[in-house]
């Protein structure tokens, strides 16, 4: 069973870096924008997520569900590119060695919320969506 499913795909200049290169996490990592955005669209949809964090590969956000499951939405472009982005879903386990790993299902509404915000950003093309089982 995977700990991470990748969402979607998509082109944007929305979310192109304003800072030059030296301020980026990494050389050609970008997602800054992406990850504040998204965590302001989700937060008008009441899915309620950490401020964005960043990594060496990128960007995320944290969700914790009413029932103690964690989720992160990661976000950052894909190599090679300033304005493809990829979103993708990771699971926490909730106990050692990797067991006791929430279903995807449970982090629905946060891809319900996810959906309708792409989807309310105007300047998106090539919009490919990734994600395998039904949006509640």
């Amino acid at each position: 069973m995977e700990a991470a499913l990748d969402i979607a795909t998509f082109v944007s200049d929305q979310f192109v870096p304003f800072l030059p290169e030296e301020s980026q996490v990494n050389p050609e990592v970008y997602g800054a924008e992406l990850a504040w955005w998204l965590a302001s669209e989700l937060a008008r949809r009441n899915v309620f997520t950490s401020y964005p964090e960043y990594e060496d590969w990128g960007w995320y956000l944290t969700l914790v569900t009413d029932t103690g499951s964690e989720f992160m939405l990661a976000c950052g472009n894909v190599v090679g590119t300033r304005n493809r982005w990829t979103l993708m879903l990771r699971r926490f386990p909730k106990k050692l060695f990797g067991r006791g790993k929430p279903s995807f299902e449970e982090a629905g509404p946060l891809l319900s919320a996810l959906h309708e915000a792409v989807h309310s950003a105007g300047s998106l093309s090539d919009l490919e969506w990734h994600w395998p089982l039904p949006i509640r």
